[in-house]
């Protein structure tokens, strides 16, 4: 084994891994990467087809965000956000707001994606005690959602395997159906179903909407419950309802925004819908240094502006809230977006993975294909007909993953589900190649 592997494992402990595993399984020695591919210690290379969990946008090394950061390093590395300002936060936060739904006016600095939603669910939460509606303290999310690890993400999420260890911890939420059209909670088609399963959003908050706060969701695409893409009429009808019945709409961007959807941000596949929160993170830098934000309206803003004796004011805070080198990358990141026409380019190549992906239909192991934009995964099963999963003990996502490997591939799956989450980066004759290596490992599985 590799000296360098035998020290990170002798000090180093994983996220999502079972460490037992790296004793026969080592963790891949990284040493470095451009474009979309990765290289290890010996030359070879790995297509980065998950973009390094979901964050890496515009592929590694970019000279330009280089560049930034570097300039910035020269000028102000971090100072406290409290009573004190910088250019890089001023101007990302005119950026954002310009880039996002018009009715997002305020912007919150955080760490990353978990944050990004506890600091919507805290302010939604204040929000209604400072309008003096002390009832409307509860929240709505979806029976798959997902919303990070920290105790209040993980209280509106829904997938068990990540947090059911925790539950006792987690605060009261209400969950309602997730509109997962290929094992439909109601057993019904699209588009025949009139998205039916969005009425035990509506029948909760008939009962109920006097002691909500909010409802929470990812916009288009429920990411780590297995990129499960769904219908935009689903998206429009809870912002409705969200709307009729007086409750804050969260929407959770985390990993569907900056591209990924083939939109900016997922939520603008429809242009009447009008969070009360947007929640981003990940792909913000492209990647290259941590940074959260969470958008908000002036509403909501103006409820917490008051004379100090007033006790209005938001008490949340970290430390390397607004960084300045993170800002700067992230600025350099959205100067990318416009130099490059990234999304024009990407509205090129969406065609040809989804397009590509319906071969994968063939394959006797996969019962669906979905996606949405630059992402696209397959759900392997046991049997077509009865959609029988593969069980927990049978680790076929560890096979592929191996598989993968000997492919030049990350392939990470979410249990039973192979999914690609691709740079915005890539080139045509690269995901022709991505697409063709997936099929083979998933046709050999």
């Amino acid at each position: 084994m590799n000296t360098w592997i035998k020290r990170d494992l002798k000090y180093n402990w994983h996220p999502y891994t079972q460490m037992q595993d790296c004793v026969n399984f080592p963790p891949v020695l990284i040493e470095k990467a451009r474009g979309v591919k990765l290289y290890d210690t010996r030359g070879k290379f790995y297509y980065d087809t998950i973009s390094s969990w979901w964050c890496n946008v515009h592929g590694h090394n970019h000279p330009r965000i280089k560049e930034a950061i570097r300039k910035q390093l020269d000028k102000l590395e971090h100072v406290l956000f409290a009573g004190f300002t910088h250019k890089p936060a001023i101007r990302l936060a005119e950026k954002l707001v310009a880039l996002s739904p018009g009715n997002l006016k305020r912007v919150f600095f955080s760490d990353d994606g978990s944050t990004a939603v506890e600091v919507a669910l805290k302010m939604s939460f204040q929000y209604w005690q400072n309008k003096k509606e002390k009832r409307k303290s509860k929240f709505v999310s979806l029976s798959l959602g997902y919303h990070g690890d920290t105790i209040g993400a993980m209280s509106v999420s829904g997938v068990d395997l990540f947090n059911k260890r925790f539950s006792s911890m987690f605060f009261d939420a209400y969950k309602v159906l997730s509109p997962y059209c290929y094992r439909c909670p109601l057993n019904k088609e699209y588009p025949t179903c009139d998205i039916a399963c969005v009425g035990s959003i509506e029948a909760l908050l008939k009962k109920k909407a006097a002691e909500i706060a909010a409802i929470i969701l990812e916009p288009m695409v429920m990411c780590a419950s297995g990129m499960i893409a769904y219908p935009r009429e689903y998206l429009e009808k809870a912002a409705s309802l969200a709307k009729r019945y007086r409750v804050h709409l969260i929407l959770d961007e985390v990993a569907t925004g900056f591209g990924r959807t083939g939109k900016m941000f997922a939520c603008q596949h429809s242009e009447s819908i009008q969070p009360d929160f947007l929640c981003l993170s990940k792909g913000i830098t492209s990647g290259y240094l941590p940074l959260a934000v969470t958008l908000t309206t002036e509403d909501v803003y103006r409820a917490f502006y008051a004379d100090y004796k007033e006790q209005k004011t938001f008490y949340h805070g970290h430390t390397y809230t607004a960084n300045p080198i993170s800002c700067s990358a992230a600025l350099a990141s959205l100067e990318v977006f416009k130099k490059e026409d990234v999304l024009s380019r990407t509205q090129k190549l969406i065609p040809v993975l989804q397009s590509r992906l319906k071969d994968f239909r063939d394959l006797a192991l996969v019962g669906d294909v979905r996606g949405l934009g630059l992402i696209g995964a397959m759900e392997l099963v046991k049997d077509k007909k009865t959609k029988r999963n593969f069980g927990f003990s049978e680790r076929i996502e560890l096979k592929v993953y191996k598989m993968g490997l000997e492919k030049n591939l990350v392939l990470r799956p979410l249990g039973n589900i192979i999914y690609l989450f691709l740079p915005l980066c890539l080139r045509e004759n690269q995901l022709h190649d991505i697409l063709d290596r997936t099929y083979s490992v998933i046709k050999k599985i």
